[in-house]
């Protein structure tokens, strides 16, 4: 996994900011701000992004959008723009490491806020606390989701697994912190890793630390294993955890888990958010919100 030092920057031009999606999911934009993602996870769907740029290193050459504000103000202020919801980071982090300097998240923030455009933000940073006030405003406004994207409280499976992130206990603190707001918060597990972070005391302790923050909803979603995505992740678990090799290739003949699986899965985690009164109605903040403004 390449240092800070080694990460190399590409400023480009974009030529539109937001992006329109077409899935039947509650919100119709994704705004991504950057191209590849320091944070290195090594299931990560979005690899193939780069496949255009001709260039394979997606965790160590990341692509700055530098015109992005200035674009996205100039889409916001249409009298075409419905003030949709706009997801923020669907493709890449937006608070990964190079934010820390590239400070592009407070001025799309300070446009969300002069248009009032609602938003969604999942990331694996507390690096989002900087812009607390802006996120703040904004949800005193309109509709904001800020999540909080966490696989495992087991450290040492999380740095290997999730090298470019924080802490898995900085994201619950984080997510604690932004209860305070107008903000609806959420805990993703995404994603669940057969043999490695799909045990019972895992998930046990994920939905513990969410009750804790007062989340709003716990959002999970399981391993899916395709293209590029596929081989790497394979690659890692055969020179990192070789003794859950066979049992991995195993269960992922094709892309996704079988029935089977996904049912014993999924029974463990209804179970425990029912102990935990944890609700699994991520959609229900967005309508409360949106329908009563």
């Amino acid at each position: 996994m390449p240092t800070t030092a080694d990460i190399e920057i590409h400023p480009v031009l974009c030529k539109t900011a937001l992006n329109k999606l077409n899935r039947k999911i509650p919100y119709g934009w994704d705004l991504n701000i950057y191209r590849g993602c320091q944070h290195g996870c090594k299931y990560c769907f979005a690899m193939y992004s780069h496949d255009y740029l001709n260039n394979a290193d997606y965790f160590g050459s990341i692509y700055v959008k530098t015109n992005i504000v200035e674009i996205l103000e100039k889409e916001l202020k249409s009298k075409k723009w419905n003030r949709e919801i706009i997801n923020i980071g669907g493709v890449t982090d937006s608070y990964q490491p190079y934010e820390e300097t590239g400070k592009l998240m407070p001025e799309i923030l300070k446009l969300l806020i002069k248009y009032k455009t609602p938003a969604i933000i999942s990331t694996k940073s507390d690096l989002i606390l900087r812009d607390y006030e802006l996120i703040d405003e904004l949800s005193r406004i309109t509709y904001v989701n800020v999540a909080a994207t966490i696989t495992t409280m087991d450290e040492d499976i999380r740095k290997v697994l999730e090298p470019g992130g924080c802490e898995s206990s900085r994201r619950f603190d984080m997510l604690k912190t932004f209860r305070k707001t107008n903000a609806s918060v959420g805990l993703h597990v995404m994603l669940i890793l057969p043999l490695l972070t799909d045990n019972y005391e895992n998930l046990d302790a994920l939905c513990y630390h969410a009750r804790e923050a007062n989340v709003h909803y716990m959002l999970p979603g399981t391993l899916y294993l395709r293209g590029k995505t596929r081989t790497y992740f394979f690659n890692f678990i055969s020179s990192t955890f070789p003794e859950l090799y066979p049992g991995l290739k195993e269960l992922y003949k094709k892309e996704g888990a079988d029935k089977e699986y996904k049912d014993r899965l999924y029974k463990n985690i209804n179970m425990l958010r029912d102990i935990y009164q944890l609700s699994s109605a991520y959609t229900k903040p967005i309508k409360d919100k949106i329908h009563r403004d």
